[in-house]
């Protein structure tokens, strides 16, 4: 212990050691002569366990980065205005001939003040300035000097005039501008984006997120994109790495100096200490997996479909909710045979309605009036192999959706003097299976207006409920509703909501909010934190990825030492591996860094192209 003590009390000074402990970490920063020593100790066991250690692996990273930035002293250039005429265009250079590429295009005039806007006239830089080189006379430029700017380089931007031969002039001017600092060329998809990147402006959390906040169409999904700006969700992931390698250090003290036998506590107490901490962690990760799975329904958009038998009304409710004539309506039955895919914001939620073919057999049951008897009513007509298929697909397309709205009607019956609720059995039986597949389902009744004048409508309305919870699987009788789509289409002027289709839609909404809401875990030891998980709907496709990999090492982790811990007499014996456990620890540790942009050369320029390209 006396040949440890120099490095112990060097890893105190530098505050390796967890604050509520005095065991020893092997973190990222411990001394090469340490890491020697553990990698002697364990090659014998696992020599393909242990790898480069993260000091090495963040040098060469960082020796990436700087040649990234630096390879060939480019400076950039590109229009970051949407092409086309219009009033102002801006465009924007970066790199370290900024300076130069200025008093090539004003030769006569200062360098305005950083971030101060300065009216300039801009010349034809091959040439000698005069009237017949002006390429705008009056163009606002702003200089921003590095390293406090969008992309950490020099960067000036010129807001000139947008009309599209006044753009084309000034951009095919910058790449003739002479400099002494290498050369000048337009930029690559997303170039400007990775610089900042590389310079440490953006982590890969906020990158995403802006492409996020260019693409966003609904207000949901400007909320999302916004609180993926900040840096919260890459400080999150940095937190959970940050006690994951506090977790690798305490069992790689154990391969480091278990020989020394100087622990205040024995290797099996020492794991169940480690195990506690992971499973807690394992349990935050889990609920960050599932929101982030919430947080792509708002990102990418949420699937509702219009499950129904053959003139339910699908076709004339999906007209009414997008307000105009997008599917076929008739009163020939199977008039839709393939999908009908239709985009709209619907209360700030984007989301897909697909209008499909509607579903039947040879009979279809029915609940009838107010008595609540059921029967059966031949089908009419012979199902084609068109629509047989057209049937199939509409299978598949509920069996996809995240929301399925399930389609009935009201049909009258003895010339108008009773109605009756008709289900079809096909409806009934794809309606559970999509409920069962994970799907949010909703029943709509249409055709209300068919109910007769003189009956009571709560007297139908209320055992229709009874009727509809007993054949589907729904939570609660508010997500059943009653609606007209032909009152809907000529409303009398009396009426707020012609047709109930508002009320649905209320109810539609409130089930989008249900299934997009982030979900917190209950951990026994810290109350909940609101903020912490509505964060974590901003992770995205590759986040949930990465995510998944790391439970899996970190089940991993746990099967090793969860065995030991049962039959501690055991631990003695060697069973416990630690250097397997340490190494499960280590990788879910790397993918968390992937996450944020942090991990291996190679994994940073694996992701690069996709993300930034975006």
């Amino acid at each position: 212990m006396r040949a440890v003590r120099p490095i112990y009390n060097r890893l105190q000074t530098a505050r390796l050691l967890h604050p509520s402990s005095t065991r020893l970490f092997t973190a990222s920063r411990c001394s090469v002569a340490l890491q020697q020593r553990k990698w002697q100790t364990s090659a014998a066991r696992s020599p393909a366990n242990l790898h480069a250690s993260t000091t090495q692996r963040a040098h060469h990273s960082n020796a990436f980065v700087k040649t990234s930035v630096n390879a060939g002293e480019t400076t950039i250039y590109a229009l970051s205005t949407a092409p086309g005429r219009a009033a102002i265009a801006v465009i924007r250079i970066s790199g370290p001939a900024c300076v130069e590429i200025y008093h090539r295009l004003c030769p006569s005039k200062p360098l305005p003040e950083p971030r101060l806007a300065a009216l300039r006239t801009l010349t034809d830089p091959t040439q000698p300035p005069s009237a017949d080189t002006i390429l705008d006379s009056n163009a606002l430029v702003l200089y921003f000097p590095s390293p406090r700017t969008a992309t950490g380089e020099d960067i000036l931007e010129l807001h000139v005039h947008g009309g599209p031969a006044v753009v084309k002039a000034v951009l095919a001017a910058l790449p003739c501008c002479p400099t002494s600092r290498g050369r000048i060329r337009y930029a690559e998809p997303g170039e400007f984006t990775r610089r900042a990147f590389l310079n440490g402006r953006l982590d890969l959390t906020q990158v995403e997120a802006l492409g996020d906040t260019l693409s966003a169409t609904t207000e949901q999904q400007r909320r999302l994109s916004v609180r993926g700006t900040t840096s919260a969700l890459a400080r999150r992931y940095e937190t959970w790495r940050a006690q994951l390698l506090y977790a690798r250090g305490e069992l790689e003290a154990l391969i480091d100096f278990s020989e020394d036998q100087h622990f205040d506590e024995a290797p099996d107490v020492l794991a169940a200490s480690v195990a506690a901490q992971v499973s807690r962690l394992r349990k935050q990760l889990e609920a960050h997996r599932v929101n982030a799975v919430r947080g792509e329904l708002l990102r990418e958009g949420i699937d509702v479909a219009l499950l129904g038998a053959p003139n339910a009304g699908k076709s004339s409710l999906l007209n009414r909710i997008v307000g105009r004539e997008a599917a076929i309506v008739s009163h020939e039955a199977g008039t839709t045979r393939d999908v009908v895919e239709v985009g709209v914001d619907i209360g700030g939620w984007y989301c897909r309605l697909g209008d499909m073919a509607g579903l039947r057999k040879s009979a279809v049951a029915g609940v009838r009036d107010a008595n609540g008897a059921v029967g059966n009513e031949a089908a009419s007509g012979v199902v084609g192999a068109v629509e047989q298929e057209g049937i199939r697909r509409a299978k598949q397309r509920a069996l996809e959706s995240d929301v399925v709205i399930v389609m009935t009607s009201v049909e009258s019956i003895v010339s108008g003097q009773s109605a009756s609720l008709v289900v079809d059995p096909e409806v009934q039986e794809t309606a559970r299976e999509c409920y069962e597949n994970g799907a949010a389902l909703l029943v709509v009744v249409n055709k209300i207006d068919k109910i007769p004048k003189g009956f009571e409508a709560d007297t139908l309305v209320q055992p229709w409920k009874h009727a509809i919870q007993r054949k589907f699987p729904l939570d609660q009788e508010e997500q059943v509703f009653f609606v007209s789509c032909k009152e809907a289409f000529a409303p009398s002027s009396d009426t707020a909501d012609p047709g109930n289709i508002q009320q649905f839609l209320k109810g539609l909404i409130s089930v989008f909010a249900r299934i997009t809401s982030a979900i917190i875990p209950d951990l026994e030891d810290a109350a909940p934190d609101p903020s912490m998980w509505q964060e974590s709907l901003g992770a995205t496709e590759r986040h949930r990825l990465l995510l998944e990999d790391c439970i899996f090492h970190l089940d991993s982790f746990l099967a090793e030492v969860q065995p030991s811990l049962e039959f501690p007499e055991r631990s003695s014996e060697g069973d416990l591996d630690v250097v397997v456990a340490a190494e499960s620890l280590r990788a879910a540790a790397d993918c968390l860094a992937k996450i944020t942009g942090k991990g291996q050369v190679g994994d940073v320029e694996e992701v690069l192209g996709v993300v930034f390209e975006k």
